[in-house]
């Protein structure tokens, strides 16, 4: 009578599963590391642009996604302003909240009188109120804004690069606006919802008026609106600003720019997935050929196993074992590697670290099925070895 085959609780198996791994430890280590890239790279493609998200988000909520702004057509023959009476208008539909207007009074700025008249820079000169930086959200990194009266100036971010004005002074510093000097009174810090602010150098509207020969018609209104109402407020918006042709003005959403990039994002993070189960699948096949090799060398094993009664079935569970077991070293390394990268990315721009769990659980999961999968091919080869086969090799 044949006796009854012993069953290996999971404790044995384990044990059976990894003796490969314990006494060939270099390469096993080089054949979890080709998985391990696979899986970090996935965990890192995964939870960076989730971190960059979030920051967005955070970004836009601080900002506030209710910011509209209003500016008249491009298209050649139409006038280039709006109407003078364009802010008070678009301040009486209800659910407005706020409104700014700028004007470009098309003067040239330079650092000095002594330099080219036409060299400005690539900056605008902008008439404002002191009201545009609530509106924006934005803030003064130092001084204080353009006085409405006196010849003074607000420079954008990038503005006071090209200037050369870092930083408020004692010693007043003066710039040139078409014959007319102006002192720096502030420099704002930058806006990321309106970048055409940071090019520009703010005065004072009435200031603008007097020493720069400004009619008084804005060329941009920043609007302000409850954020349940934003999209009937900026359907309405071009009529209200030009009623009799309101295809004169054109509304936009500054941070729908943030969100476009945001999906641009996107993309390319479904570009690097690829590349990571490009990666997973090489780390898988590296696990293969490790298997496969080590059936080979250990046939006189499996053959001395199989003669003291070892079945077919526990042979194949132990290489199988073996791979799987590589494998999920791989993938939990990895994924330490990918949460590590990702954190210390994050951190370094500032980001809030976000992991997806959805992400961990599929990186783990998929190294555990690529080791599966890797292994079954070497495992049926080793559980078909006779144990005269195997020990004729000997």
């Amino acid at each position: 009578m044949t006796p009854e085959p012993v069953r290996l609780g999971l404790r044995d198996l384990l044990s059976l599963g990894t003796i490969g791994l314990r006494t060939r430890r270099l390469r096993a280590v080089l054949s979890a590391l080709g998985i391990a890239v696979g899986i970090a790279t996935m965990v890192a493609v995964t939870s960076i642009p989730e971190s960059s998200g979030r920051a967005l988000m955070n970004r836009l909520a601080a900002l506030g996604p209710n910011l509209l702004q209003v500016a008249p057509s491009q298209s050649a023959g139409d006038d280039p302003t709006l109407p003078v009476e364009a802010p008070a208008m678009v301040s009486r539909i209800a659910p407005v909240t706020a409104v700014a207007a700028v004007a470009n009074t098309h003067a040239v700025v330079r650092r000095s009188d002594l330099l080219d008249p036409k060299d400005g820079s690539g900056l605008t000169v902008l008439a404002a109120r002191p009201g545009l930086l609530g509106v924006l959200g934005a803030r003064l990194k130092e001084g204080r804004f353009a006085d409405e009266a006196f010849p003074t100036v607000v420079l954008g971010s990038v503005a006071a690069t090209r200037l050369g004005v870092p930083a408020i002074s004692a010693t007043p510093l003066l710039v040139s606006i078409g014959d007319v000097r102006f002192t720096v009174v502030g420099i704002l810090d930058p806006t990321p919802l309106s970048p055409e602010i940071d090019r520009a150098v703010l005065v004072g509207w009435h200031a603008a008026a007097t020493q720069l020969a400004f009619d008084g018609r804005p060329t941009v209104l920043y609007v302000r609106a409850e954020e349940s109402a934003v999209e009937a407020v900026r359907d309405v918006l071009p009529a209200t600003v030009s009623p009799g042709n309101p295809g004169r003005a054109v509304v936009s959403l500054p941070s729908d720019a943030l969100i476009a990039k945001r999906a641009t994002e996107q993309t390319f993070s479904v570009l690097f997935v690829g590349l990571a189960l490009v990666a997973l699948l090489v780390g898988g096949i590296g696990v293969a050929n490790t298997m496969v090799i080590s059936v080979l060398e250990r046939r006189a094993e499996i053959g001395l196993r199989r003669a003291l009664g070892a079945n077919r079935g526990q042979i194949r569970a132990q290489f199988l074992t073996e791979s799987v077991v590589l494998s999920g070293l791989g993938g939990a390394t990895g994924t330490l590697l990918g949460v590590a990268g990702t954190a210390g990315y994050a951190l370094h721009n500032g980001w809030p670290v976000v992991v997806p769990v959805s992400a961990v659980g599929a990186a783990l999961g998929g190294a555990l099925l690529v080791g599966a999968v890797a292994g079954v091919y070497p495992s049926v080869r080793a559980a078909r070895l006779t144990p005269t086969a195997a020990l004729a090799s000997v």
